[in-house]
């Protein structure tokens, strides 16, 4: 059965029971907008998945993009050291696309917030030439301030939490294998199963804040452009430990030989694993974050003092 052939009442029957509430949720889908209830300042973030840019339909099940979209988006919320309590999804999608892809985009959404006490609480569905998943999320501060780019300081320590490059490489091998025929190399699953379904450390947001967090963002498009945000934001220089990276690079090493690429420009340079880069004070390093740098005087990112001579990550109207 196809999207067109049943009622937007009918295909909203068909998943909304699927989608968790969450603990924060006071009034979920079904009247003209959800209603959270949050004691304090309210974290809100957006982004988009469009079908062809960021997803394909032949990699990726509806349960892998509503995972994704999901995943995205909670990490931003992570990254300002707020807990996640709420998304809306708008969906957009052509008349032939098939109902039980839809069905499967809310198992996905519900796979990735329920163990978080995330609710589903809302959104829309309209037509459209394409495949569109956008989401908007939500989490509180718990009387918090935020943790912003802009606070990095001289002799802070440049920390990750989450993997590096994993997603970047998934994304090779899944495009290598359909354009040219290449067969992974056994045991990369893992790879390209983070490109589907990336797993970023949420809860090590607000471990972040409360172990006194200077600045913290997402690693959405690659850790070198990532770290250019901090850099500029602050008004700092970062210089990354090239060594402290190579059990990313390690990881990576096989997936790179069958390809011919080098692993670290994954590791520098892929995005949408979704790890969070921070700053700390020294000392402060929570526990489920790595020192992988400092924060020096100057501006810019360098890899042990020199740098880099190449692609700096995604950028959306670059590719």
């Amino acid at each position: 059965m196809l999207v067109r052939d049943l009622s937007e009442t009918d295909l909203l029957a068909s998943f909304v029971p699927l989608l968790p509430a969450g603990r924060a949720t006071r009034l979920g889908p079904g009247d003209d907008a959800a209603v959270l209830g949050v004691a304090g300042d309210l974290v809100v973030t957006t982004d988009v998945l469009v079908e062809d840019r960021h997803f394909r339909t032949a990699w990726s099940t509806g349960e892998d993009v509503g995972w994704r979209a999901a995943m995205q988006n909670l990490a931003d919320v992570a990254a300002m050291g707020a807990e996640p309590t709420g998304l809306v999804v708008a969906l957009a999608m052509p008349g032939d696309t098939p109902a039980a892809w839809v069905t499967d985009l809310a198992r996905g959404l519900a796979a990735a917030c329920a163990p978080h006490g995330v609710g589903v609480i809302g959104g829309d569905l309209s037509g459209g030439p394409a495949i569109c998943v956008a989401v908007t999320a939500f989490g509180e501060l718990d009387g918090r301030p935020p943790v912003l780019r802009s606070g990095a300081r001289v002799g802070d320590v440049v920390a990750v939490a989450g993997t590096l490059g994993r997603s970047a490489a998934g994304l090779a091998l899944l495009t290598a294998h359909e354009h040219d025929g290449v067969v992974p190399p056994p045991g990369t699953d893992l790879l390209t199963r983070t490109y589907r379904r990336p797993d970023p450390p949420l809860t090590a947001g607000v471990e972040a804040a409360h172990a006194g967090a200077t600045a913290m963002l997402d690693v959405s498009d690659g850790l070198l452009r990532d770290a250019g945000r901090i850099a500029t934001a602050s008004g700092v220089a970062l210089d990354l430990d090239v060594g402290a990276l190579a059990p990313d690079v390690e990881l990576l090493a096989e997936a790179a030989e069958s390809l011919g690429v080098d692993p670290l420009a994954w590791v520098l340079t892929g995005g949408e694993d979704h790890a969070l880069l921070a700053t700390f004070p020294p000392g402060a390093l929570p526990a489920s974050f790595r020192p992988v740098g400092r924060v020096g005087s100057g501006k810019g990112v360098t890899l042990d003092g020199e740098p880099w001579v190449g692609s700096f990550g995604w950028d959306h109207f670059g590719y």
